[in-house]
């Protein structure tokens, strides 16, 4: 495995190999791989003669007041679990790198970044777009694989792709839990063991939520309040961001639920912001 942090480096090796015939995948990350990060990085290598993996802490995608500075962070361990992934190569850029003194151009996908997540985190999606577009052009991926865990983003980086005509299928994959059914994320390391113990009540919320649709519940307003009712009640140390019924490329609440609307929910428990969501039908 070839671990590159220069951004001219990696553009003049993934556009060689892609001349070459080669095909090529990538995996964005901000590390501390975890089991999701892991299952991406084996759906891709089964698909690629060559993979990526981008490991970048964003700061364009934080805002003030966040966790920057405290994102958990372990470069040795990230290295050893991408060996064993078969990983051929591991892009670790430094932030002037990506985003010098200089730097001026932002790419924004209007509407979908305004919803969900973007309604408390308005320059989040700004940052998550600005960076991905800059690693699409820097790996020249045939695929790039995300979890949909984050399916806003997931949707937002089609949407980009496809306006800005570049050519890469964007890939979602299953979110990936624990055995209790909490959705795992490298925040979840902010979790003491009473906030952990709790944290399945997240997922727990939204099989409720799969189960009052499935039992002919069509109205998303009603649903989305009975679900931050079940929150309140069996997850009342946590912190509702959102409860949100929506359609699942538009992010907009339809006016009567039909199979493969999303329940998507964000709440902050302790430190830990968690967001999971679960397609309904």
């Amino acid at each position: 495995m070839d671990i590159i942090s220069s951004c001219s480096q990696v553009q003049q090796t993934c556009m060689q190999a892609r001349h070459s015939g080669r095909t090529l995948a990538l995996v964005p990350t901000m590390g501390y791989f975890h089991e999701g990060h892991l299952s991406l990085m084996r759906w891709a290598r089964e698909y690629c003669d060559l993979l990526v993996v981008s490991l970048f802490v964003n700061p364009a995608q934080f805002g003030a007041g966040e966790d920057y500075q405290h994102y958990p962070r372990d470069l040795d361990s990230d290295v050893d679990a991408a060996l064993e992934e078969g990983v051929d190569i591991l892009f670790t850029p430094g932030r002037d790198s990506l985003y010098p003194e200089d730097y001026a151009t932002w790419v924004e996908v209007e509407g979908l970044s305004g919803k969900l997540c973007g309604r408390s985190r308005p320059e989040h999606f700004r940052g998550v777009a600005t960076v991905v577009c800059k690693l699409f052009n820097l790996t020249c991926p045939h695929k790039a694989v995300f979890g949909q865990k984050d399916w806003q983003q997931l949707i937002i980086i089609r949407k980009m792709a496809r306006d800005l005509n570049i050519p890469v299928e964007v890939v979602g994959r299953p979110i990936v839990r624990q055995e209790d059914g909490l959705a795992m994320s490298s925040r979840n390391a902010y979790l003491d063991p009473e906030q952990r113990k709790a944290a399945p009540m997240v997922y727990q919320g939204l099989l409720y939520a799969r189960e009052r649709f499935e039992s002919g519940l069509t109205d998303p307003v009603q649903l989305e309040m009975e679900l931050k009712n079940f929150y309140q009640k069996n997850l009342p140390q946590g912190e509702i961001d959102y409860v949100q019924i929506v359609d699942c490329n538009t992010l907009d609440r339809p006016g009567t639920l039909k199979p493969g609307a999303l329940a998507a929910v964000a709440l902050k428990l302790g430190p830990a912001r968690l967001i999971d969501n679960i397609l309904l039908g």
